[in-house]
């Protein structure tokens, strides 16, 4: 047996002593009567549990079976080459070779991996020289798990040669020259670098990586959470020297597939980093609070550009924004911009669905039905949850702030922020007005944008127009409007991942004088198109298909954008027919989308 098939045959070891019981039986009596017990140890203490007497042979033949499995993968073991020990080997930074690896990748072994996953694979084990393989993205978004589960898929003498450093902000490139070149002498092939951009020098001298030890067989893989420093390596010191790959966007199939979390409203909360662990994942989310989300905009986002701006061509990229850097204000507006972007979209999303008149409720009615939940929004003072939202949000106001932040600033952090994948433009069409155009924001972290959403309701529910209110009125309020944004945010996930995997197509909204398809995708090439409304609802009602079947809506989108080869209603509950307009199942479409790239 070679060593490629032994390794094969301790895997699949591996996997049926996971599903056989541990330690041993042992029998006890106790008032003349016979207990059979299992008995093993855990962290350092005795376990006993029960064995009913008509499973004792059962479990000892079960028990009998591990230890000879056991034995086995024992003798396949002393038939493989030893592997190289870290200590043998002197390292200026933190270097970890041999089983150390191998200790470092067993807690990931049975994680699911990312789609991703595959390309890191295939770069690592392929045919590609001269170039590095740089792995970004925002923090929790699996990239240092992916290097854990190559290490993990690694044959022995394959692991012999790997090695995972661990940057920090002391280190140097001359040191990592040091140690890499100590590896290079080694032997050593595979070389993974985590937190690279924490160097001061890495964006001035990262052609050191390809240049020379990617040029002589090394496959280097450079990974980190400074997207944008990356990104200007890319341009420069790396152009055309590296393969790179994006983990930031997690769309719904992964968060389900990945994560093993099922449904759109959980994406909607929590969805954006692979943190969740799939146990109580709802606790301990990046996104499951406000301040945990506004920690996460502070470090992954607005400290990741400050960073990247500050080491890149010795701090001469800062544009206009060099003045509020010096103010030490650049965090603050980065972090400005980002819960501006989410707020609008709240404000937005009040304002267009809790009007009376879009509710079908006169100001009569709202004057004589007081108790009604449904009627309460129609009271709220706009400007006062405005304020109260400002206030929340803790953003300084001019009096504060010693440097304006005015629209050249914002757009350039906005330029940033589209960058480093958080944002994305969908835009919003018009009928029959060509002429006019505008744009939604999209953020591709749904759980921040949901989290920051919920501080504008508890904002909302501080107004003194709800100080009459009982507790179980404030709650139908609460109720009603997170359902809304859920609605609205729905809208976004579906518009965003549609056009993200179809590229040579145009997805946007479609506006018309009175009533939107809520999505439109155009195919330039087949001149032809399809209309979608997207609900929020598990239930098919006449209402959700009225704009798809107006006459005039589809003759002028035919004009446009060519003959409609579908109508579609996406929507949380069952897939059917009615009067030709197809309704689908959300999930289910999110789940597929993938196979329409």
């Amino acid at each position: 047996m070679n060593q490629e098939e032994a390794q094969t045959r301790m895997k699949e070891l591996e996997q049926q002593i996971a599903e056989l019981p541990v330690g041993s039986i042992t029998r006890k009596t106790v008032n003349g009567k016979i207990y059979f017990y299992q008995r093993w140890s855990e962290n350092g203490k005795r376990r006993e549990k029960y064995i009913p007497l008509d499973e004792v042979d059962v479990f000892r033949e079960q028990i009998e079976h591990r230890k000879t499995l056991e034995q086995e993968i024992k003798a396949l073991r002393r038939g493989l080459p030893k592997v190289k020990k870290a200590e043998l080997l002197n390292f200026i930074t933190n270097v970890r070779t041999g089983n150390t690896l191998r200790t470092f990748a067993d807690a990931v072994s049975c994680y699911q991996k990312r789609e991703c996953f595959q390309q890191l694979h295939d770069y690592v084990y392929g045919e590609t020289r001269d170039k590095v393989f740089i792995l970004y993205g925002l923090r929790r978004t699996g990239k240092t798990t992916m290097i854990r589960q190559i290490f993990a898929d690694m044959a022995e003498d394959e692991l012999a040669k790997a090695a995972f450093i661990q940057i920090t902000a002391k280190d140097t490139l001359a040191d990592v020259n040091k140690d890499l070149k100590t590896l290079e002498q080694k032997g050593f092939r595979y070389v993974f670098l985590d937190e690279v951009t924490l160097m001061e020098d890495f964006i001035e001298g990262a052609a050191l990586f390809s240049d020379v030890f990617a040029a002589c067989g090394m496959k280097i893989v450079l990974s980190g959470t400074d997207s944008l420093g990356f990104l200007f390596t890319e341009d420069e010191q790396l152009y055309d020297r590296c393969v790179m790959l994006h983990t930031t966007f997690i769309p719904y199939r992964e968060f389900e597939s990945v994560l093993g979390i099922h449904g759109i409203d959980e994406y909607i909360r929590y969805g954006g980093t692979m943190s969740l662990g799939g146990v109580h994942y709802n606790e301990t989310s990046t996104f499951a609070s406000k301040e945990s989300a506004d920690e996460y905009v502070d470090t992954a986002i607005a400290r990741n550009i400050q960073h990247s701006l500050r080491c890149y061509q010795y701090e001469g990229h800062f544009r206009h924004l060099h003045d509020l850097y010096e103010k030490d204000e650049l965090t603050s507006a980065i972090n400005r911009v980002v819960e501006d972007i989410n707020h609008r979209f709240t404000l937005e999303v009040l304002t267009r669905n809790f009007k009376s008149h879009d509710l079908g409720i006169s100001a009569n009615n709202l004057r004589r039905d007081r108790q009604n939940p449904t009627d309460i929004l129609d009271r709220v003072d706009m400007d006062t949850v405005t304020e109260n939202l400002r206030k929340l949000l803790e953003i300084r106001n001019q009096a504060e702030q010693t440097v304006k932040l005015d629209r050249t600033h914002v757009r350039e952090i906005r330029e940033y922020l589209e960058l480093l994948d958080l944002t994305q433009e969908i835009d919003v069409l018009h009928l029959p007005d060509v002429n006019e155009k505008g744009s939604r924001t999209v953020i591709a972290q749904p759980g921040l944008r949901y989290a920051q959403a919920g501080a504008l309701i508890h904002s909302l529910l501080l107004d003194e127009t709800f100080s009459a209110l009982s507790l179980a009125e404030r709650n139908a309020v609460q109720e009603r409007v997170l359902n809304e944004i859920k609605g609205r945010m729905m809208e976004d996930i579906v518009l965003l991942e549609t056009k993200l995997a179809n590229p040579k197509k145009q997805v946007f909204v479609l506006q018309f004088p009175v009533g939107e398809f809520d999505m439109v995708v155009f195919d330039p090439g087949a001149g032809c198109c399809q209309i979608y409304e997207i609900k929020h609802s598990a239930e098919a009602v006449p209402q959700q298909i009225r704009h798809l079947i107006d006459e005039k809506k589809c003759e002028q989108t035919k004009h446009r954008y060519g003959p409609i080869t579908g109508k579609y209603v996406l929507y949380r509950g069952k897939e059917q027919v009615v009067q030709d307009v197809q309704y689908r199942n959300v999930e289910t479409y999110l789940r597929e989308i993938k196979d329409k790239k």
